[in-house]
């Protein structure tokens, strides 16, 4: 059997996906680390870690197809990875930093210098990358200021998929997708924006030369080909980011579509033909190809939040999994809106709408009737109300949407997509894979190798609809009324 893997650099793990040409899945592995907190606000991950994942859940992969199929060929790799990643490079290649994620809020005194200025809303505009600390340009100010002997010392400035393909080809090269959520790269001239780079006291000499998301390389390092059980002369696509993949493999690309994942994070997404900018510089706006852009906004607030209830209130000496799924069946106990318990969830501040890296988690409302689900369920609402609100912003800049594509680990949870489907007053699509990025990196591998022409080829089988309910709609917005008037209220003291 031919077929192409999709491999999603993720911030918990990497995923290793085998498709048949058809698009079904026939093999997939994953492998899980941690991550780095060296102290309050660094949020790190060692390059080589991430590295060995993607070797071994290649590896694991082609070892499945193999077993099962007998002799397949596998005609391509395709990557998807998260943005917003900084790593610094010496001159021998050789990381100087662990790779600096998108949770990490040490740039949040620059961000929020930059921000208010006419130069920080000049750079959003032609970059459309946010300025918050996510972003790799305030990483950047950051680092220039308080370790300068490390930010002299680097020769590259690169994201952890640039580390992936230096590694198998000795190459420094960024697809256009992550380099336009870097906030360097200039979204409407498809080149790195110079006064962006002159800003924080770089040149394009630090940076990989860009690529679009179909470029193909060939002819990697023989050990880490034989390490993952595939000749060395495979085709391997660069691909894209996690977030314009996952609208792409969840087939979230016509006008009305959005897309929204929850995993780690959260976001919501849709697609235009040209890139644009919120003039309250709430959503970003990143490339996916030269004719299609992914308009939205992520929030911190994702299944993070979840795992921080679950570890600290959850079911004791229970398996992770079994934990999860006791903790969704108690939140579905009770009815919608939680008897009027609601949760600000930013435990780790906030990015889209508030970009506020400052922001704190709260219950309010809490009462003598209101039980243990009833705080799980408003958890879980808790994360919604803020895709919602970011949802809010996306359709004053982009239109009306329609109808929702979930993907993410969330979209697994019937619970809790019927909780998206109501609150948004929309339906909610769930596709036979919910790993909408790593079906991304497999369509762009189609593309590269000219098995289709474009990326409305190919049709995404949908596995499960869930109409909204009006009667819990209107509960919920009772409930996010409240939870934007909380935030509004109680800012100025995060």
């Amino acid at each position: 059997m031919d077929y192409i893997i999709g491999v999603d650099i993720g911030t918990s793990s990497t995923k290793a996906i085998a498709f048949s040409i058809a698009g079904g899945i026939i093999g997939e592995y994953r492998v899980g680390y941690s991550l780095l907190n060296p102290q309050p606000g660094y949020v790190e991950q060692d390059p080589e870690v991430l590295f060995a994942a993607v070797i071994q859940s290649i590896s694991h992969v082609v070892q499945v197809v193999m077993k099962t199929y007998g002799d397949g060929q596998l005609l391509g790799v395709g990557f998807s990875s998260a943005m917003h990643g900084l790593i610094a490079m010496d001159g021998q290649h050789q990381p100087l930093t662990n790779c600096i994620t998108w949770a990490d809020t040490r740039s949040e005194s620059f961000a929020t210098k930059l921000k208010s200025t006419p130069e920080g809303l000049t750079i959003y505009s032609r970059t459309g990358t946010p300025i918050h600390p996510m972003s790799p340009l305030c990483k950047l100010g950051w680092m220039r200021e308080h370790q300068p002997a490390i930010f002299a010392a680097a020769q590259k400035f690169i994201s952890i998929k640039e580390y992936v393909f230096l590694k198998l080809f000795g190459r420094y090269v960024v697809d256009e997708s992550i380099a336009s959520a870097t906030g360097l790269f200039d979204i409407h001239e498809l080149s790195w924006h110079i006064p962006a780079l002159e800003l924080v006291g770089i040149s394009p000499s630090h940076l990989s030369e860009p690529a679009p998301i179909t470029y193909t390389l060939a002819g990697m390092d023989e050990t880490f080909a034989n390490d993952m059980h595939i000749p060395r002369d495979t085709p391997i696509v660069i691909g894209g980011s996690d977030g314009c993949l996952a609208n792409l493999g969840g087939g979230a690309t016509h006008p009305g579509d959005a897309a929204v994942t929850i995993g780690t994070s959260g976001a919501i997404r849709t697609m235009s033909d040209l890139p644009q900018t919120d003039h309250k510089a709430r959503t970003f706006s990143y490339v996916l190809t030269h004719e299609l852009f992914v308009l939205g906004g992520a929030v911190n607030s994702g299944g993070v939040v979840l795992q921080w209830y679950r570890e600290n209130f959850g079911p004791i000496a229970t398996p992770e999994e079994e934990a999860y799924r006791m903790l969704i069946d108690e939140a579905a106990s009770v009815p919608a809106g939680a008897a009027g318990l609601v949760f600000l969830p930013y435990l780790a501040g906030e990015r889209a709408p508030h970009w506020n890296a400052e922001a704190k988690g709260m219950f309010f409302g809490v009462q003598l009737h209101h039980r243990k689900a009833h705080f799980t369920r408003a958890v879980i609402e808790g994360i919604v109300y803020g895709i919602y609100s970011v949802g809010k912003a996306l359709e004053e800049l982009a239109g009306p949407i329609k109808t929702i594509h979930a993907n993410g680990g969330f979209a697994r949870s019937s619970v809790w997509v019927q909780v998206l489907a109501d609150v948004f007053n929309k339906r909610v699509l769930v596709h036979e894979s919910v790993e909408s990025a790593a079906k991304g990196a497999y369509l762009v591998v189609l593309k590269a190798l000219g098995k289709i022409s474009g990326f409305g080829d190919v049709e995404t089988s949908v596995m499960e609809v869930f109409e909204p309910n009006p009667a819990a709609h209107q509960v919920y917005m009772e409930n996010f009324g409240l939870f934007e008037r909380l935030y509004d209220k109680i800012k100025d003291e995060f």
